[in-house]
């Protein structure tokens, strides 16, 4: 079964996770573009500082590519858009640590200053969020896609009528059960009394109207069956 199926375009979720991809996306093209338009050393060690980061030829080409990664995902799809955005998240928190500890030697390929770790660890927190962002928690709802798709239930856009009408009906009875828990705590108000007053008269009245037609389906049958019996008789004379 497709997560797809739980996360169509129009879901707000999918708009987010696909914003997000699409937006980062196309700030990290920006930034390789710019780069290359310095003509930068490509493994240039002592980088130029471009838009506040210190970037050369790799780490603008590896720019592009991701950010042609994200806005690809984007378009391809909310549930794409989101694992994909997870996943370079903790790519760049995995860059900013592995880059930390190259600073200021020969090992440093992608020309990294403290700024480029900076921003990788936070861009990488911040990809995580956007990415993750409504997939893992302890309280998400019942109806989150997520939950659905990891408990096998229908998406909520196949959940039959019946249940969007007793989600109706649980909606409508919210106030009177507020209402009853109010009287019963000896703080309602004058309308939750009347409230509450309505429906026990709207109660008794249906159960004496079930009474009623209890009673007179028992009468109906006992006269069917007298019927029956008279019947019975009759053809038993007739035989003799």
């Amino acid at each position: 079964m497709r997560i797809d199926r739980y996360l169509p375009p129009h879901h707000w979720l999918s708009k987010i996770y696909r914003a997000g991809a699409a937006a980062f996306g196309g700030a990290l093209i920006a930034f390789g573009i710019l780069g290359f338009t310095n003509n930068l050393g490509f493994l240039s060690t002592s980088g130029t500082t471009i838009l506040g980061l210190s970037t050369n030829g790799l780490l603008s080409l590896i720019s592009v590519i991701v950010g042609a990664v994200l806005i690809l995902a984007a378009a391809l799809g909310g549930p794409l858009a989101s694992t994909t955005t997870a996943v370079i998240g903790a790519l760049f928190l995995l860059s900013g640590l592995a880059n930390l500890a190259v600073l200021e030697t020969g090992w440093n390929l992608l020309a990294f200053e403290m700024q480029n770790v900076v921003f990788s660890l936070v861009a990488g927190m911040l990809l995580l969020f956007v990415g993750l962002y409504g997939r893992i928690s302890g309280g998400l709802p019942e109806d989150n896609p997520f939950v659905r798709y990891r408990h096998n239930e229908p998406p909520e856009s196949e959940v039959p009528e019946q249940r969007t009408i007793e989600q109706q009906r649980s909606a409508e009875l919210e106030p009177l059960a507020e209402a009853e828990v109010a009287l019963g705590e000896g703080h309602a108000s004058p309308e939750q009394e009347r409230m509450v007053r309505a429906e026990a008269a709207r109660l008794a009245r249906a159960e004496r109207q079930r009474a009623h037609e209890h009673y007179a389906h028992l009468q109906q049958a006992l006269r069917d069956r007298a019927r029956e019996s008279g019947d019975g008789d009759d053809r038993t004379g007739d035989e003799r």
